[in-house]
């Protein structure tokens, strides 16, 4: 029986084995791999409309929020894959304790101690069209004012409304 599943593990092996990318968009965050001839093929033809809903911080302010990141990868890997970019829109929608994750260096200093790990990535992010949004409800409960955050930001009246107007404008939600 165990050279039976090591004969089968050998076999697998190869259809397995992936590399780890830079990506074509923004190359310093969202790294990707890329998936040899997948079953389910990406549709390079239609608009990949995404909103990702970040509402939560990690417990170390030293490293980036790694929901941003997965809005670099999704840009990352899709045109990797063939995706022509101007296919591809992209908003991050945040609230909850990811509202300290945008603050500007000088707040962020204050309150942890560093410069935001943030702040290249959310340039980045936004220098590709990525629509940055702040939840003004938790900006107002946090004490958050406009000038607290990255120039990129943009303030809109709650969350949900943000969420609520962009699935209207066809942009799906990813929630993690």
């Amino acid at each position: 029986m165990k050279n039976k599943v090591l004969t089968y593990i050998v076999f697998l092996l190869p259809i397995f084995v992936f590399s780890q990318k830079e990506g074509k968009i923004i190359s310093s965050y969202g790294k990707t791999y890329e998936v040899i001839n997948p079953g389910f093929k990406t549709d390079i033809h239609h608009d990949l409309k995404a909103v990702f809903d970040v509402g939560r911080s990690f417990k170390d302010s030293t490293k980036i929020n790694s929901l941003f990141n997965t809005a670099a990868r999704y840009l990352n890997m899709h045109v990797n894959a063939g995706v022509p970019f101007d296919k591809l829109k992209v908003a991050i929608v945040i609230h909850g304790s990811a509202a300290y994750d945008i603050l500007n260096h000088k707040k962020y200093n204050s309150k942890f101690g560093v410069n935001n790990p943030n702040a290249d990535l959310i340039t980045a992010l936004s220098n590709q069209g990525v629509k940055v949004i702040l939840c003004g409800q938790t900006a107002a409960y946090r004490q958050i004012t406009k000038e607290d955050t990255l120039p990129e930001i943009q303030l809109a009246l709650s969350a949900m409304t943000a969420l609520v107007q962009l699935q209207n404008e066809n942009y799906r939600l990813i929630n993690f």
